[in-house]
């Protein structure tokens, strides 16, 4: 309950709304590689991750798939049908086992209604999320690969580019396909990549795991010509 009165979107909230929100939601357990829902299903609830990560992606005909976000403990998901009650944007798988606060459509909408100042926080939310995603198009569009990528390995280690963080080596559990469906480029051209920044001792790269040597030579690469 701590930490889902403590997510993004309900900030805003008095400490008694959040307490009688939240009270509504119950917990759902997933296996790694679980699906939680596909893509144009009836979108009916609002989740929240608290333990693992969740994958939000979009799938095309020919089964490749662009990875639109990593959610982590405290983030939610599924605003978008929860707001105009329309079929899911985008696929949901579960990334490693976890479990997630699901808070029922109709219970959250009634409640907005006893309390529309709430409302703002879910809009701020929103309008995050629109920034992030224009962002990550436009990088897609205009950067080459390993500009992409090395701001892709900032964002999922957690380091803004502005950031003096800790010291290196800072680990990163992301396998190479899956770094190259947050890229949109192929798992080849993810390998080719990593393996220059190894030789160039930037980053050390195993089994599903990044290692950043070099945290300064990263930010390097992710500024853009």
């Amino acid at each position: 309950m701590r930490l889902l009165a403590g997510g993004e979107l309900f900030r805003g909230l008095s400490a008694d709304q959040r307490v009688n929100l939240v009270a509504r939601a119950r917990v759902r357990t997933f296996a790694s590689g679980e699906t939680i829902f596909l893509m144009g299903s009836l979108g009916d609830a609002i989740m929240a991750v608290l333990t693992g990560a969740v994958r939000i992606s979009v799938p095309s005909a020919e089964g490749k798939e662009i990875t639109l976000a990593i959610m982590q403990p405290g983030d939610f998901f599924g605003e978008l049908a929860l707001l105009d009650g329309r079929a899911r944007s985008a696929d949901a798988k579960a990334v490693t086992a976890c479990s997630l606060a699901v808070l029922e459509r109709r219970d959250v909408m009634a409640f907005f209604d006893r309390n529309p100042s709430a409302l703002l926080s879910l809009v701020l939310v929103l309008c995050r999320r629109l920034r992030t995603l224009t962002e990550r198009t436009a990088e897609v569009a205009l950067l080459d690969l390993p500009t992409r990528l090395a701001k892709t390995l900032l964002r999922l280690a957690g380091i803004d580019q502005d950031e003096q963080p800790a010291h290196p080596p800072i680990k990163i559990t992301q396998s190479q396909r899956e770094l190259g469906n947050i890229v949109g480029a192929t798992r080849e051209s993810i390998n080719k990549c990593l393996r220059e920044w190894q030789q160039s001792g930037v980053i050390k790269s195993g089994n599903n795991t990044i290692a950043i040597m070099d945290l300064g030579a990263l930010k390097r690469l992710a500024e853009p010509e």
